[in-house]
């Protein structure tokens, strides 16, 4: 990482104000809240992809030690949010409703949820669940999206909405592609991919009473669970309590509430005690969302000397066949490279699937794929330097939006990253360069995600002993959100990290949005900024009340902190905090602020920005494919806390390493089921596979994005990686492969 951070006093590398709880095992999980007694609901998936519940033989298991229920359709509680107005018992769920769990026989997809045993300990509930017999009419199912993807369509909100993202794209002369001098055409394939994080899947559910809610859940936002627990349950959102103050990993499988939870909390309100339900691993593959398999077909046209005439960029996507998921595969496409022809074809297939999820990176990542990969095969079709083609059709403004760009500083990331990597040393001809017995290929993929920005308050308070507290629902699904926010909040008030405080994941807290998107940092920090603003706002009016003539005219901007000590225009007026306190009789005092996007937004298009070079051996024989070395550059604004900035870089190109190499979801599709269900068959990346990864920031704040000038990054830490890699596998062997992962078979 460069060094020069390191360097501002603003910036010392902060170590995560949340570590010590983590290593130490204090921090306390969705699962691992001890209520008094606690039951435990274990669930039993379909063992067919559709068709009908026949009949479900629970006998044994409701005679079994401990076991307090088993719940099904046959006897569960009617959620009063699962029937719409109007709509027939036997119709499946409307567009944009989950699954509804318990609702009735009909089996949409392998491993459905269909029984929850509940018992007294876990593993009664496990052996309840072992005697759970259920015979099915089974029916003809389709889960394979190759043979299958002539029945796509166009995502509903696509046509309502001609401006939807999922709506189809023109730009320029439709039929430019027909008359390009150079031409490419090819397909790519992205296979499911699944979250698999560290914690598993977990809730534990409590009424408290018949209309009060309170679940401890591993979530990404702690408000929009609140919202839509009580909207199932038709009870008022102030009557829902929703904790996730720690989560153990989550790649956007926490972004949308699953059947599982609904399932603790119908076993709850039955049982009349607090119900714990964590999903196994197996389940994690089939109950809470994956990054869906998707197809593209890109058509690239240039001149012969490297400007882009035109891209016609296709995509599907597979969904559930009770809920469509669309995601944004080509938007990069459209604002990315100066084409003046672009025309962009979203589709989704509904197949007998459960329903995807977004994955870190969502659909930019699946799309950079594709993009990326086109403009590698287009720039040795012209014989050109992949770094120089990008730049001849480098954009200067938003193409697809028609505005500047807020920010834009990828000249620098281009540059720096061909220094790390040792651009110098890649050719043209690929398998020019050996290092003993094995091939060595250079590559690089550009990645680009919105710096999107949403409304949140943050509520702070400042005690006589200058420690600073502050309250807000966002949670931390593991950037080291906390951190971020102690540090923008030093920054702002000059005050020693170790004095302030910052509380998250209660839906009892201010509202904050999800944690996802790369929008945490942009949304939050400016509301923390805003309330440390308030704060010595506060102050001023305070000393100045007292008639210190040096606070009259002050600005919160002149006011800081050296530790207690209260300066103003950078010069000690030998005043502390206490000193002012006690002058004004009072202990603490307080603000709620609520920081939201200005109308820059209509203004500017705000893109974070993210550049990846990869260095990959590759043996001749075997095909293996080892990655030597990643340069990740990213033009992100302000970074706040570099450690963790850092952090994430590395994470998302370690994710990038198993999206091109390693990671795919194997379905059987006979039978609508998963092979690899387990961490031993789903191969993420180790410890072996993840080389040097070298990270550059830009560092450059972008003021018209938010008030503290960070652009977000989690996103763009992954989009791009995979494509390097696949470019640098070309560059390595000159075999160009359009499916992922590269494995060994398809280099030999």
């Amino acid at each position: 990482m460069n060094e020069a951070f390191f360097d501002k006093k603003e910036y010392k590398p902060l170590d995560r104000v949340d570590g010590r709880l983590k290593v130490t095992g204090a921090a306390r999980y969705s699962a691992e809240y001890p209520m008094p007694n606690m039951a435990y609901a274990v669930l039993v998936g379909s063992r067919i992809a559709k068709g009908t519940i026949k009949s479900i033989d629970s006998k044994a298991a409701e005679r079994a030690p401990g076991v307090l229920a088993v719940i099904s359709h046959l006897n569960a509680i009617k959620v009063p949010g699962y029937q719409s107005k109007g709509e027939h018992p036997s119709e499946p769920p409307t567009n944009g409703q989950p699954l509804r769990v318990f609702f009735d026989n009909k089996i949409y997809s392998n491993d459905q949820p269909v029984v929850a045993v509940v018992a007294t300990s876990l593993e009664k509930a496990q052996y309840g669940a072992s005697l759970v017999k259920i015979q099915y009419n089974k029916e003809q199912h389709q889960t394979n999206l190759e043979a299958n993807a002539g029945n796509a369509v166009l995502p509903a909100a696509a046509k309502k909405n001609p401006k939807s993202p999922t709506a189809d794209y023109d730009r320029g002369q439709k039929d430019a592609f027909d008359s390009a001098p150079v031409k490419i055409e090819a397909e790519y394939v992205l296979p499911t991919e699944v979250h698999n994080p560290m914690e598993l899947q977990a809730i534990t559910a409590h009424w408290e009473a018949d209309d009060r809610l309170m679940v401890y859940d591993k979530v990404q936002g702690t408000k929009m669970a609140q919202k839509n627990f009580a909207k199932e349950w038709n009870i008022p959102e102030q009557n829902v309590k929703v904790i996730s103050t720690f989560v153990g990993g989550a790649f956007g499988n926490g972004l949308h509430n699953w059947p599982h939870e609904t399932a603790a909390i119908i076993a709850a309100k039955q049982v009349k005690r607090p119900v714990k339900l964590v999903l196994t691993r197996e389940q994690m593959f089939t109950m809470v969302g994956y990054r869906p398999r998707t197809w593209q077909k890109i058509q690239m046209g240039a001149t012969k000397d490297g400007k882009l005439v035109a891209i016609n960029h296709q995509s599907i996507g597979q969904t559930s066949s009770y809920e469509e998921f669309t995601e944004s595969t080509l938007q990069q496409t459209r604002m990315m490279y100066a084409s003046p022809s672009i025309s962009t074809r979203y589709r989704i297939l509904p197949l007998d699937v459960a329903t995807p999820i977004w994955m870190r990176g969502p659909g930019e990542a699946t799309g950079a794929f594709g993009l990326e990969s086109a403009m590698d095969e287009m720039a040795h079709a012209i014989g050109m330097d992949p770094v120089d083609f990008r730049l001849a059709n480098y954009t200067e403004s938003d193409p697809d939006k028609n505005v500047p760009w807020s920010t834009k500083y990828m000249r620098e990331c281009y540059e720096e990253g061909k220094k790390r990597i040792g651009w110098e040393n890649r050719k043209l001809k690929p398998g020019e360069v050996r290092d003993g017995e094995w091939l060595v290929g250079y590559g690089m993929g550009t990645g680009t995600f919105g710096a999107n920005r949403n409304s949140a308050t943050v509520h702070a308070e400042l005690d006589k002993e200058g420690n600073l507290v502050m309250h807000c629902a966002i949670t931390d699904i593991g950037p080291g959100t906390g951190t971020a926010m102690v540090q923008i909040a030093s920054n702002t008030t000059g005050l020693p990290t170790e004095k302030i405080t910052f509380h998250l994941g209660s839906s009892e807290f201010p509202n904050a949005g999800l944690q996802g998107g790369s929008s945490t940092v942009n949304s939050v920090g400016p509301a923390v900024q805003a309330a440390c603003n308030a704060l010595k706002g506060q102050l001023i009016t305070m000393a100045a009340g007292k008639g210190n003539a040096a606070f009259t005219s002050a600005k919160p901007d002149d006011l800081m902190f050296d530790k207690a000590e209260i300066q103003l225009g950078g010069k000690s007026l030998k005043t502390t905090i206490a000193d002012l306190f006690k002058q004004n009789n009072i202990e603490k005092i307080e603000t709620t602020n609520e920081s939201k996007p200005d109308e820059n937004r209509n203004k500017y298009s705000m893109y974070a920005f993210s550049m990846h070079f990869a260095k990959v051996h590759v043996h001749p024989f075997t095909g293996q494919v080892r990655v030597m070395k990643i340069v990740c550059c990213a033009d992100a604004g302000t970074i706040v806390s570099p450690k963790t900035a850092a952090s994430q870089m590395i994470g998302g190109a370690t994710g990038g390493i198993g999206m091109a190499l390693t990671e795919d979801a194997v379905m059987d599709h006979r039978f609508g089921r998963y092979v690899t269900k387990d961490l031993a068959d789903y191969h993420m990346p180790v410890h072996a596979d993840v080389p040097d990864i070298d990270v550059y920031f830009v560092d450059k704040p972008d003021l018209l994005a938010d008030p503290v000038g960070s652009k977000g990054l989690g996103e763009i830490a992954i989009i791009g990686v995979a494509p390097a890699i696949a470019n640098a596998v070309f560059n390595a062997t000159g075999k160009r492969i359009r499916e992922l992962p590269i494995t060994p078979d398809k280099l030999i």
